[in-house]
Order: structure tokens, then sequence, then C-alpha cells
């Protein structure tokens, strides 16, 4: 391909990014710059408690390298169709939240074993190709870093904003501190900071919080609410590796306004 060519191809997808993020009333990146802090499961409960409101909800699963919100809707074995506007996501089974996933594309158990560049590329033809319609809501599940991928979506995406997820270790909040200024440089806000794995239910002393506060502190330097506390529970893991994430009762983003 041409020099020209390139720059015509980058131009008409650009194009089409804006024409299709223009239908989306709200925009927001679930991020931390750790892996294992559990964003993907604050992306679909932060979609459920939308899609519950009645919001019309999708989910873009930028973590290339490790997907995990077809698993949690049970819809990993779905396929998307062609449409006349581009690529159709999976509707979820109970809610119809709209997903879009790698993991569709391919073989269960494959590595995907790509560089930055082409990561940074395949996510921009899946952000343009994506026929999302009109949305209330697209939640983007991160990757894990500071990297190519994430600087695609913050340069691609007009966000919203982005939330933040932190487990209550020193470790995760040096990392989520990174993510934190990486947005910010990129002149994007940070909605707030969810709390993984806050603390403990104790079935004879009650909430048992023994993790730390580094969380706390990390959202009290940079001014930022701690927008939900989520405990390590046991039924909540079982919801997900099950596969309906959209039966689990408990809403932690209740009363939240962003």
């Amino acid at each position: 391909m041409q020099k020209g060519d390139k720059k015509e191809e980058k131009l008409e997808i650009e194009e089409q990014i804006k024409r299709k993020m223009a239908r989306i009333k709200r925009r927001i990146a679930v991020m931390s710059g750790k892996g294992g802090v559990g964003k993907s499961t604050v992306t679909a409960l932060l979609a459920v408690h939308f899609a519950r409101q009645g919001k019309l909800v999708g989910v873009l699963d930028a973590d290339f390298l490790g997907p995990s919100i077809p698993k949690l809707f049970g819809i990993e074995r779905k396929k998307p169709l062609s449409g006349i506007d581009g690529l159709e996501p999976v509707l979820t089974p109970k809610y119809a939240i709209r997903v879009m996933s790698l993991q569709f594309m391919t073989p269960e158990g494959i590595a995907v074993i790509w560089r930055g560049p082409m990561i940074s590329k395949v996510l921009e033809d899946f952000i343009a190709h994506t026929s999302w319609g009109n949305l209330d809501y697209l939640i983007v599940d991160m990757p894990p870093g500071t990297g190519d991928a994430p600087i695609t979506v913050l340069q691609d995406i007009p966000l919203d904003g982005v939330i933040m997820v932190a487990t209550p270790h020193d470790l995760a909040a040096n990392i989520v501190e990174r993510a934190i200024n990486m947005a910010r440089s990129m002149n994007t806000d940070v909605i707030g900071i969810v709390e993984n794995m806050s603390y403990y239910r104790c079935p004879e002393c009650g909430r048992i919080a023994r993790f730390g506060k580094s969380t706390a502190l990390l959202a009290k330097k940079y001014g930022l609410k701690i927008l939900a506390s989520i405990p390590l529970e046991e039924s909540l893991a079982h919801y997900c590796d099950a596969g309906i994430v959209e039966e689990y009762k408990t809403d932690y983003f209740e009363g939240v306004e962003f």
C-alpha cells in the first residue's frame, strides 16, 4: 500500500469512528494499568447496572490479549454477524447488552501473539467497523498497562471519562496512579475509583477490611471519589465463572451518578 493510500485509509477510519461515536450519548472506559484487579468484572457489573435502568448499553472488550467479557455473559461461543453498517455486536441473553470482543473471532484457547502496532491497528478497525447503533452508554474494558492499546482508545474514542479500578494494596495503588496520570496527560477526565476486593463479609463478625487503605489514600491524593467498594464474595465469583453475571442481584453502583 502506498503512503497516500495509507493516509486515505486512516482518514476513512477516523471518519467512521467519529460517525459511530456520535450516536452514543456517553462513552466510559474502565481502566487500571494493572492486570488482575477485576476490570472486566467491574465493566460487566457497570453494564448490567445501566441496562437495569432501561438504558441501551454496549461493551467493547479492548483487552485483546486476555478477553474476559464474553465469558462473563455466557456468550463466548457466539459469532458477530455482518450488517449494513459493519459487524453486529453479540447480544447478551437477559438485557441485550451489545458486546464486541476479539474472542468471538479466535479459536478457543489460542493465544493472540501480536506486537503493539498490530493490536492498535486491529483495535482501530474494531472501533470503526462495529455497528453499535444508538446507545446510551458504551463501556470499554481496557487492557492492563499504559501502552499502545490504551493509548489507541484514549486517542480514538471521545471518552466522557475513565473509571479506575484498584485493589487495596500498595502495589496496585502505585500502578493505578500511573494510569490516572496517563489519562489526565491525554486530557481525559477520571470519573472516580472503584475498589475491588475491598473487604470480606464474615458470616459471624460482619464486614472485615483487612487489605489496607491504599485506595482511600490514592483517591484523596488526586481528589477522586470512590464510586463503589466491591467485596471478596464467593457468590459473585460463581456468577462470573458461570457466565450469568446478569443474574447477580447486588448493584454496587446504585445511587452513583456519572
